[in-house]
């Protein structure tokens, strides 16, 4: 079991376990830095999704940059039941954690939210299921944040503003095309 460092906020230097999955891949600390400045160091009042959330770094950061709610998303058992624990671990009642598949979730809920946060399985086709249903769970000036194995210049009705590269990983931040 290896672990990652929440690196800004109300929770920062406190490190969460990540437990030992096939494919999972925590968001490093220098593109977490990144994308927290692109999107300003205080989430206060905003509604995030962690629609693949993994170790759930990318959600527990934005919770403890003072987002009014994170929903995380996460199909494995073993690795859901790990985010329930870390949830406890960080007395974190803002977070919420759902065992479902991405795709059916966007296709059932009627939340909205602020922030998604996409970091997908690679090579997987992940992106391109998802892109024709993000539209339908994301507030008007909203923020979508996609890392991915290739460089992403848009996701459906969504376009690049500002991206990066650490090693392997190409990381967006992307915001919906006027209408």
């Amino acid at each position: 079991m290896s672990r990652v460092r929440i690196v800004g906020g109300a929770w920062r230097s406190r490190l969460l376990e990540v437990p030992n999955a096939p494919g999972l891949r925590p968001t490093p600390d220098r593109v977490r830095e990144t994308l927290f400045n692109w999107l300003g160091q205080r989430l206060d009042g905003l509604h995030c999704l962690d629609l693949f959330a993994g170790s759930g770094i990318l959600g527990f950061e934005a919770a403890s940059r003072g987002a009014a709610t994170v929903t995380m998303i996460e199909y494995a058992p073993r690795v859901a039941t790990h985010l329930k624990h870390a949830v406890e671990d960080l007395d974190a009642g803002r977070v919420e954690i759902i065992r479902c598949d991405a795709v059916k979730f966007l296709e059932s809920t009627h939340r909205k939210f602020d922030v998604v946060f996409l970091d997908p399985p690679y090579r997987q086709g992940w992106l391109e299921r998802i892109a024709p249903l993000i539209d339908n769970v994301m507030h008007p000036g909203g923020w979508l944040y996609v890392e991915s194995e290739a460089a992403v210049t848009h996701l459906g009705g969504w376009q690049t503003v500002k991206q990066g590269q650490a090693g392997q990983v190409h990381f967006h931040l992307l915001q919906e095309t006027q209408k």
